[in-house]
């Protein structure tokens, strides 16, 4: 991806994607405040995230990272940030759904950042299938844990339901637009090289 002049029909959907997730009340409408955190948190690295890096490919090129590095760093801030004590603090604390919004949201751009401006759209395609893959996995334990795992550190009553809706959306969301963005610079990749030839 070649840097350039704002694109600001990407731009302004990915700032209103943001503004609509930290506005509406996500929770009420799902029924449950874990399935309004996840999808809170899939709209901010899935969608408003690769959305802000193709309209604004300044920050795009200020934030390119490796796309192997980066898809690591994602991985460690996501699950960190999903262990139930770390869950609790962000559910509980200003403080902590300050930290655990803004870390995911830089993440997803150093995600985004990192694999469409890759030198190698093949490097590209292997951090977002990398992403992919844990997300697939993170929300398929999520729909499969015999237990609510956050309730008791977010002061709630247990909800498995809510924690397996919230596993749908991971899986709903996340995977699907990591695996086709993989796909599709995996097939760029093989017709620059079939170009080449």
């Amino acid at each position: 991806m070649r840097s350039g002049p704002i694109r600001p029909v990407p731009l302004i959907l990915g700032v209103g994607l943001l503004v609509a997730v930290w506005v509406a009340p996500l929770s009420m409408w799902l029924g449950s405040a874990f399935a309004g955190h996840m999808l809170r948190h899939m709209t901010l690295v899935a969608l408003a995230a690769p959305l802000l890096i193709i309209g604004w490919p300044w920050v795009a090129r200020a934030l390119a990272l490796h796309p192997i590095a980066a898809a690591a760093l994602e991985f460690a801030v996501v699950w960190g940030w999903h262990l139930p004590r770390a869950h609790g603090l962000a559910y509980r604390a200003d403080a902590g759904f300050v930290a655990e919004q803004a870390s995911f949201l830089l993440v997803g751009l150093l995600v985004w950042a990192g694999c469409l401006r890759a030198s190698h759209p093949l490097a590209g395609a292997g951090g977002l299938l990398l992403t992919s893959m844990h997300m697939t996995l993170l929300g398929a334990l999520l729909i499969l844990a015999p237990r609510d795992l956050y309730s008791a550190w977010c002061g709630l009553l247990p909800n498995l339901s809510g924690q397996q809706l919230g596993g749908m959306l991971m899986l709903g969301i996340g995977t699907p637009v990591y695996l086709v963005a993989g796909l599709w610079l995996t097939s760029r990749a093989v017709n620059e090289k079939e170009t080449a030839a």
